[in-house]
């Protein structure tokens, strides 16, 4: 199977997908989406790989959230729903493989790369990496809302400021689960990856089995449901602060767009 935007490669039973839109930050374009859910798919078919790792090229971002460019505004709410399914769908793709996905952060983690990221079973980053549910700063909802069940109450300062966040903070608040110098990131998270790997693969699945349903049960899948939900209405209101951003990204381009969108918030960090 070939890739235009993602590098996939299999070694001792373990699967490493790279996003491979370094020039980009490795924003999740329509077509990058496809992929990483197709490649996902491959590793879960694959009988010789156990778990799955899921990295970034470049080493400035695992990803910056999904792309804006050529992202106009479009008024309807029936075209806000079918992307969000299809974003919903997306981010899902982690939590649906039977096998134990691994996100290797290394730099920015943004928005829907955020959002994906914790629907993977286990996170590492280095200890350059940032945060942030950035989205909510030009007027966007969040598609899959899975923080509050990763962090917990926490995840409300987070989501209603869009404040970023570091490493230190990320592991204090459990977003992520170790933090590892950015030149050993690589051959540590390997590392684990190959050594859980040495569990038998059907122990592998049904513990991760067990544990989504536990999730399930609480009603997680509901929450997501119903939080896509409210990310259509979100995203589809056409309030000042989005008028604005998408009038100063279709007059000024996209960095200028977020060079004002940072300027917003600047006196009060």
């Amino acid at each position: 199977m070939s890739y235009q935007h993602l590098l996939y490669e299999t070694d001792d039973r373990t699967a490493l997908i790279t996003l491979n839109r370094p020039d980009k930050m490795n924003a999740l374009s329509l077509e990058l989406c496809d992929e990483i859910e197709r490649a996902v798919a491959a590793a879960d078919a694959d009988e010789d790989v156990r778990v799955v790792v899921v990295t970034g090229a470049g080493g400035k971002a695992f990803s910056s959230g999904y792309d804006l460019v050529g992202d106009e505004e479009v008024p309807s709410i029936d075209f806000y729903a079918d992307r969000l399914r299809g974003d919903l769908r997306f981010t899902y793709c982690a939590w649906n493989c039977s096998k134990p996905v691994i996100a290797m952060i290394d730099g920015y983690c943004l928005a829907g790369g955020l959002e994906f990221a914790q629907m993977c079973d286990i996170r590492y980053c280095s200890d350059d990496a940032r945060f942030a549910v950035i989205e909510t700063r030009f007027s966007a909802g969040v598609a899959t809302l899975a923080m509050p069940w990763v962090i917990g109450p926490i995840s409300r300062e987070l989501i209603y400021s869009g404040d970023m966040i570091d490493a230190t903070a990320a592991l204090r608040v459990g977003l992520v689960n170790r933090v590892f110098p950015k030149d050993a990131l690589h051959a540590e998270v390997m590392k684990t990856a190959k050594r859980i790997a040495r569990v038998s693969l059907t122990t592998l699945q049904w513990n991760k089995r067990a544990i989504n349903e536990t999730y399930e049960a609480m009603g997680f899948g509901t929450a997501m449901r119903s939080a896509m939900q409210a990310c259509v209405i979100a995203d589809s209101t056409q309030t000042p602060e989005y008028a604005d951003f998408h009038r100063m990204k279709s007059e000024r381009g996209l960095a200028a767009a977020l060079k004002w969108r940072r300027e917003q918030f600047a006196a009060y960090e």
